[in-house]
């Protein structure tokens, strides 16, 4: 009985040195990433190249994707980031050389389960294939250098054109 005190004092004192390292950590702007994409629609499946940065130290994010398969178009994309928005999320709104604009909605979900992490795209292309896409995403970080991910991207609602990605991605 006389040891519930020191021990229930070790257990905060552990309980919130965990909390702030998991707050400190947050989310990785600067990644490099390998994913492998099926095409429902259109069947081109194949492997993509993605890397992403901040600038400096300063909110502007930049990114690019190059496809590894013929049919996929490479482009490269710039935004600024908007931290803490709302309950924890971070928001990007960037511009794509494909004529894509959007929204990029990341939040780490720690509470859940430490290195958890959902991301919402929202896309809008203007140039000559005008649609919508959706992008939901999944992903788990391995420490502090390495995450997989599994992300559903919808392009055409009223189609059901569903492609699903599985990647991998460095932290740097």
């Amino acid at each position: 009985m006389k040891h519930i005190l020191p021990i229930l004092t070790l257990t905060t004192l552990a309980a919130a040195a965990s909390a702030q390292s998991a707050a400190a950590a947050g989310l990785s702007y600067n990644r490099a990433g390998l994913s492998y994409n099926t095409d429902a629609g259109a069947g081109d499946n194949g492997y993509s190249l993605s890397v992403e940065a901040l600038v400096g130290s300063s909110n502007v994010w930049v990114g690019a994707t190059a496809n590894l398969n013929s049919a996929g178009a490479d482009s490269v994309a710039a935004g600024y980031l908007f931290k803490n928005v709302a309950a924890g999320i971070d928001a990007t709104v960037a511009v794509s050389s494909n004529d894509t604009y959007g929204i990029i909605l990341r939040r780490s979900l720690n509470e859940v389960v430490a290195g958890l992490e959902a991301r919402f795209v929202y896309e809008q292309s203007t140039g000559s294939t005008q649609k919508d896409s959706f992008v939901y995403e999944l992903a788990y970080n391995i420490g502090s250098k390495y995450q997989v991910a599994v992300s559903i991207q919808d392009s055409d609602v009223a189609a059901l054109d569903q492609d699903v990605s599985v990647s991998v991605r460095y932290n740097f």
